[in-house]
């Protein structure tokens, strides 16, 4: 008698996984990108030239259903000049203004995403 066994692989593709990424966009003078997600969380860190003490920043999300994005920056002293996040789902879907004050020279611009599903954007430029 010949037996048969059936197996069945049941798994998640890498589409389904959760996902975030940073794409930069100009890190000249301006300093631009766009966020994506598909539930993921990230935390990364650039360096940009501010020859000013502050900037102005914009920064959205569009078609998030969930998590957060979230903008800092440092000056070049390492002092938080600007502390922003975007929850999905509660309030305005996008942020603008200017900065604190800080020391204008080697700024560090942090990009964090919590549980992002969807996309959005920011930029950054010297501020007057």
């Amino acid at each position: 008698m010949i037996a048969f066994i059936s197996l069945a692989t049941i798994g998640c593709s890498k589409d389904d996984e959760p996902m975030a990424k940073v794409n930069i966009t100009a890190q000249n003078t301006d300093f631009d990108g766009d966020v994506t997600g598909q539930g993921g969380s990230l935390n990364k860190s650039y360096t940009w030239n501010n020859p000013l003490a502050t900037v102005d920043y914009n920064m959205d999300i569009t078609a998030a259903s969930n998590g957060s994005f979230q903008l800092i920056l440092q000056d070049a002293d390492g002092a938080v000049v600007l502390d922003r996040t975007i929850v999905a789902g509660q309030g305005e879907d996008s942020r603008s203004g200017v900065s604190q004050a800080g020391v204008p020279g080697e700024w560090t611009v942090k990009i964090v995403l919590n549980n992002f599903k969807g996309d959005g954007s920011f930029s950054i430029s010297p501020g007057n």
